[in-house]
Formats: C-alpha cells, structure tokens, sequence
C-alpha cells in the first residue's frame, strides 16, 4: 500500500510516499538527491522490495523538490528540511533507519545520531566532487555514531570504493555501477542484476540490525 503525507518544515512543505511494510519492525527514510528526486532507480528498488521483508520505505521528497525548483539549497538547509520531516517518519513508532543517496545519505549521515536513528544507509555517498579528491566528505561518514552501510558504485566518480577510508561502515560494491548505479552496456553484469545485488546487500544488513 501507498500513501503520501505532506509535511510542513522549517524549509517549506515536504513529501513522504510511504511504502507499507508487511508485519514492519522498522521505517527506512530514504531521501533524494541533488540532481534528481525520489525516481532515483536505486530508491525504487528499494521501496519495491523491501516491504515485503518487513520494512516500511519512506521516500522523503525535501522542500525544494516539493516546490519545483531545479537547484538544491545548501546542506544546512536540507538538514533543516530534514529535521522537521523526522517526527512524521518516527510516528508509526517503529525503529527508524536514516538513509538516503548522494547528498540525502550525507544528510543522513550529519544528522542521523541527534535525531534517534537506529542506523544509516547512506547510497552513493559523495565522498569528493569528481576529480576532486582533496575535497573529501569522509568526516561526514566517519561521525555518525550508528551503525552505517555504504552501497557504492565501482565507477563512481563521487568516489570509487577503494577511495574509502578505513572506519566503523560496511560497504557494497554494486561492479561497473556509476553514481546512480547505471552500468555501462560493455558490463558483464545487467542492469536489474546490479540492482539485486543492491536490494540484497542492503537487506541482509537491515535484517542484521534487529
């Protein structure tokens, strides 16, 4: 089942289409994207499948997505958005996991202790700009204090996964993926493969956290 809510927040109004969890123990709020909204394909995956094995999906649409503009606001902006979704996503009383892709997951990350979570799914994390490896994000994920998985394309030019520093994460490697975990068509590995291999890692971990 189905069901969207808008939140009002200190940001603007923000949207959460909820996927509802058969029999759920725990919520896992996925928010978007800098360049894109909650259609991401790995998001979609992940809302697709999930409930089943007894998670509820939350798919957070951030205030300036809800409103059509084509350009994010600054991180502290998002976190704001982001704070004030948290009460409507912790409503159903349940567990929540903190997730995200590109700049949600460092959302997630930023803010992912302050606000209770039990743990942080961070897809695609943007570890640099691309070609920009001095500009590194790795504090972000080093400091969140909880439980923390890295799903990670291994051709992702926000940070391939042997860029990684060693820290308290687990990471995926989704072969071949870029930043939206697209694979090229030379891949000896197909499109919904890759994203099994994402649903999988991502599940096997959430069941762990129980």
């Amino acid at each position: 089942m189905t069901k969207y809510e808008t939140v009002s927040t200190d940001a603007g109004e923000a949207r959460i289409t909820w996927h509802a969890g058969t029999k759920p123990w725990a919520v896992l709020a996925l928010g978007h994207g800098a360049g894109g909204g909650v259609e991401a394909r790995d998001l979609q995956a992940l809302a697709g499948a999930l409930p089943a094995r007894g998670v509820t999906v939350a798919l957070v649409e951030q205030p300036w997505r809800v409103a059509g503009k084509k350009v994010a606001p600054a991180p502290k902006t998002l976190d704001t958005g982001w704070r004030g979704l948290w009460p409507a996503l912790a409503e159903p009383g349940l567990p929540v996991i903190a997730g995200g892709r590109s700049a949600g997951a460092r959302v997630a990350c930023r803010t992912g202790r302050e606000l209770g979570a039990l743990a942080v799914l961070a897809l695609g994390f943007p570890l640099h700009p691309p070609g920009r490896p001095e500009k590194t994000r790795a504090d972000e994920l080093l400091s969140t204090g909880l439980p923390t998985l890295v799903v990670q394309g291994g051709n992702d030019p926000f940070g391939r996964p042997e860029e990684y520093p060693e820290g308290p994460y687990e990471l995926v490697e989704i072969p071949y993926g870029d930043h939206g975990f697209a694979l090229p068509k030379r891949a000896p590995l197909g499109q919904d493969e890759a994203l099994g291999l994402l649903v999988d890692g991502v599940a096997e971990w959430v069941s762990a956290l129980r």
